[in-house]
C-alpha cells in the first residue's frame, strides 16, 4: 500500500545463486517497461512506475483484486460460479486488447504469451491482458519476427514451433487455446496416472468439433438452453482460431467483431422475447378489456330490461 492509501501490485526481479541478478529476467523487466509504455487501453493492467536501477529492479502495477483467469477456471469458486455471460465478457474484453494491440497502437505489438495464466480480474470481473516481458512490437509493414522458441506449451502456435516465425496469427492461436478454456473448463495441457501421454485441449477440442461432439466437452457450469447457440458460435470461431494454417485464422480485430455481435445476438433475442411478452400481456389486457366491455354493455342491458 503506498502513502496515499492505494493498493499496488510490486513485481520483483528473480535472483539466481549468490544473490545475482537474472539477466533473462532483467531484460525481460526493462522490455516490459518500454511496451507498457506504449500502451494505454482499459483492458491492458497498467504501469504505474519502475525502480530499474535499486539491488533488485521492481515494477509497479495497478492492483488486481480477483486473480487471474486460470485460477478462476481451474480452481472454482463456488461462491461465485463463473458464468457463460462472464466468460463470453472477458472474452471479448481479451479481444479487444489484442486488436489493440495489433493494430490500434502507435506501433504493432505482439504479446507472445497469450494464456489464462496472464489474464487479471479486477473487481467487477473485467479482464485485463498482463505479462509483456516478451512482448515485442514491430514495423507496420512487418509480417512476423524470427525468434527462438518462446512460449508456454498448450498455447503455442505450432507453426511458430516448427518455422521461429512469430507472426500476429500466432497471438491469435493462444486465443483460441483461451476460448477453448472458456468453453470447457479444461486445462491446456493434462494427463493423468494412467495415461502416458500429455493431452492437448486445443487437438482434443477440434476433434470433438470434427466428430460433431462439443456438447460433450462443454463445461456443464455453462450448459444450459439459454447459452447454447451462443456457445455453438464461439467454438466455431475458436476452431478457425486453431487452424495449423496461421494465413487461414481471422484477425483479433475480427475475433473482436465476431464476439461482440455475438453478445449482440444474445441481446437481440432478449429483447425479442422481452417484446413478445409484452405483446402476449398487451393481447391478455385488450381481451380482458373487451371482456370487461362486453360484460358491462350486458350488465346495462339487463338492468334496462329489467
Amino acid at each position: 500500500m503506498l502513502t496515499d492509501g492505494n493498493i499496488v501490485a510490486i513485481k520483483k526481479s528473480k535472483l539466481v545463486e549468490e544473490k545475482v541478478l537474472d539477466d533473462k529476467k532483467l531484460k525481460q523487466f526493462i522490455n516490459e517497461v518500454i511496451i507498457l509504455s506504449q500502451i494505454n487501453h482499459r483492458n491492458v493492467v497498467k504501469l504505474l512506475g519502475c525502480y530499474l536501477e535499486t539491488k533488485i529492479p521492481l515494477l509497479v502495477y495497478e492492483f488486481i483484486p480477483n486473480g487471474t483467469l486460470y485460477d478462476l477456471l481451474h480452481r472454482p469458486n463456488e461462491e461465485f460460479p463463473l458464468t457463460w455471460e462472464i466468460r463470453l465478457r472477458i472474452a471479448i474484453a481479451i479481444a479487444n486488447a489484442l486488436s489493440y494491440l495489433h493494430s490500434a497502437a502507435s506501433v504493432p505489438i505482439y504479446h507472445r504469451d497469450i494464456k489464462s495464466s496472464n489474464i487479471l480480474l479486477d473487481d467487477k470481473y473485467n479482464a485485463k491482458v498482463s505479462d509483456f516481458g516478451t512482448s515485442i512490437s514491430v514495423a507496420l509493414e512487418q509480417t512476423h519476427v524470427t525468434t527462438r522458441v518462446q512460449g508456454t506449451f498448450g498455447y503455442l502456435d505450432p507453426e511458430y514451433f516448427r518455422s521461429n516465425q512469430f507472426t500476429e496469427k500466432s497471438d491469435v492461436y493462444s486465443f483460441g487455446v483461451v476460448l477453448v478454456e472458456l468453453i470447457t473448463g479444461q486445462k491446456p495441457i493434462s494427463s493423468s496416472e494412467s495415461e502416458e501421454v500429455v493431452r492437448s485441449l486445443a487437438n482434443f477440442f477440434l476433434l470433438s468439433m470434427e466428430e460433431n461432439a462439443l456438447l460433450n466437452v462443454v463445461d456443464p457450469l455453462v450448459m444450459n438452453g439459454n447459452a447454447k447457440e451462443e456457445i455453438v458460435a464461439v467454438a466455431k470461431l475458436a476452431k478457425r482460431c486453431l487452424n495449423l494454417n496461421g494465413k487461414k485464422r481471422p484477425t483479433m480485430k475480427k475475433v473482436a467483431m465476431e464476439l461482440e455481435q455475438i453478445r449482440s445476438l444474445k441481446e437481440a433475442n432478449v429483447i425479442e422475447q422481452s417484446t413478445y411478452e409484452d405483446s402476449d400481456i398487451d393481447d391478455m389486457i385488450e381481451a380482458s378489456d373487451i371482456a370487461s366491455c362486453s360484460t358491462s354493455s350486458s350488465i346495462i342491458n339487463d338492468s334496462v330490461t329489467y
